[in-house]
């Protein structure tokens, strides 16, 4: 059996990633009383099962796509405190947007960005729509 590591060289992601290592923690946003602080990229997690359920209204997906971001209970604590759908809409608006670049994107712009889509998606028909994985990645800006 021939070794390799002799023969070839290694690449070293480990040290690679760590010469170029960027700020883990970026924008932080207050919700509830409580802050959350995101990542400055979007975790690998969250863009995955992004894609895994792209079009679902369950809200067992929904959860398990914003644990990477927000932790486990996020959505079971702002389901109590009363959060409504379009509020949970402009959010993930709001949060994947400034996870890539902090301060990029206001409330108030993620709020109209978000109805604006929503509107769009929902054909004006005056519909309280339910963000779903799909509305989060248009926001981002990721393409499918």
């Amino acid at each position: 059996m021939t070794d390799h590591t002799t023969e070839h060289e290694v690449a070293d992601f480990d040290a690679f990633f760590a010469e170029h290592a960027e700020p883990r923690f970026g924008a932080v946003l207050r919700l509830y009383r409580r802050e959350y602080v995101l990542p400055t990229s979007l975790p690998l997690l969250f863009t995955l099962q992004m894609e895994r359920v792209k079009d679902s209204d369950n809200p067992d997906d929904i959860r398990r796509l914003l644990s990477s971001l927000f932790g486990p209970a996020a959505l079971d604590e702002w389901a109590e405190h009363g959060m409504t759908d379009r509020q949970l809409g402009v959010v993930l608006v709001w949060a994947a947007a400034n996870a890539r670049e902090p301060g990029c994107l206001s409330m108030r712009a993620a709020a109209e960005l978000y109805d604006e889509r929503e509107a769009e998606r929902e054909g004006d028909e005056g519909k309280a729509p339910r963000p779903t994985p799909a509305t989060i990645r248009a926001a981002s800006g990721k393409q499918s």
